[in-house]
């Protein structure tokens, strides 16, 4: 998914200077942003609060929509790098293209898993006969340095692991979570679940202290560590925890994000991940120029125009303002 945001600024994210290493509950609301051509999302990262959590410095929360008498999502080819990206859905179906040759339809609970490395692009649509409904998340996570220059791959997984306790099923996307690992490749320690909860249940999920934390509400109502959510909101709970309590006095969905934080700080701008604007500027360049990220094959329509490079200079941010 892109960011299509004409007026995206440089920022400096990352580093473990503003990682809270104490517990916290800070309740971060989102942004509505126009997705394609109709797909409105709820973006809740990076946010005026918080630039990231672990290695997750991207998520957009879309729907649940009424598609079934329109297009649904539409995402033109657009390029990454220096990252990957992570689309799970809850309802319909998502159809991914790259220019790896790549061509996927995702449904609900598969994970489609994307590392952009060095440079890959991308669209996303639903498909022409599609669902009604359309619900889901995508999520970036940030390649560290050692890492970010890997050639693209796309990866797809149908079966993931499964974690239950009574009124809890917790289907691991990323990482690994009470001893369940996700056969997703990850490239820095984090985790990245689906959590399903009945309505009535009461229960704590354990963690690891060292890591950074914040769940984002998918559907239905719950309460975490004592905070009540509603759909589209993000809580982050910084570091320290052992566990977490959930409790859902409805049938709920929510998505538990977490990793060490990051200790690089990054330059993420548009769909781009670097760490110099230098490096931004040469990547926005070569997709103009069609060189680097390469042709994605079988959309019907144009490519994603980069938006012009912000005129204010290059900005050091931390991970919190």
């Amino acid at each position: 998914m892109s960011d299509l945001d004409t007026t995206s600024t440089l920022t400096v994210r990352g580093g473990r200077g503003d990682v809270s290493a104490e517990p916290v509950r800070e309740l971060l609301t989102s942004r509505q942003v126009l997705l394609g051509e109709g797909t409105r999302v709820r973006r809740l990262l990076p946010n005026i609060g918080r630039r990231m959590v672990g290695a997750w410095c991207f998520v957009d929360h879309y729907g649940p929509d009424d598609i079934a008498d329109e297009t649904g999502m539409l995402v033109p080819p657009h390029p990454h790098m220096g990252l990957q990206t992570v689309s799970w859905l809850h309802d319909g179906e998502v159809l991914h293209r790259d220019s790896l040759g790549s061509l996927q339809t995702v449904r609900p609970r598969e994970l489609s898993l994307m590392t952009a490395g060095r440079a890959i692009a991308h669209s996303e649509e639903s498909p022409r006969d599609h669902p009604r409904v359309l619900h889901g998340a995508q999520l970036w996570v940030a390649l560290p340095d050692a890492h970010r220059g890997t050639g693209p791959h796309f990866e797809f997984h149908a079966q993931l692991p499964v974690v239950t306790a009574h009124g809890l099923r917790a289907t691991v996307i990323m990482g690994e979570l009470d001893g369940a690992v996700s056969p997703g490749t990850a490239y820095s320690p984090l985790v990245g679940a689906d959590l399903a909860l009945t309505a009535g249940t009461g229960t704590a999920l354990p963690l690891e202290p060292d890591f950074e934390y914040a769940v984002l509400t998918m559907s239905g109502e719950a309460e975490v560590d004592g905070v009540a959510l509603t759909p589209g909101s993000l809580l982050y709970l910084g570091c320290g925890r052992s566990s977490l309590r959930l409790r859902a006095d409805s049938d709920t969905g929510l998505m538990l994000l977490g990793g060490e934080p990051f200790e690089e700080r990054i330059v993420m701008w548009w769909n781009l991940i670097g760490r110099t604007g230098e490096e931004i500027a040469e990547a926005r360049a070569a997709w103009a120029s069609g060189e680097r990220f390469g042709t994605v094959d079988g959309y019907e329509g144009e490519r994603l125009a980069a938006p012009a490079l912000p005129a204010t200079p290059l900005k050091a941010r931390g991970r919190a303002r």
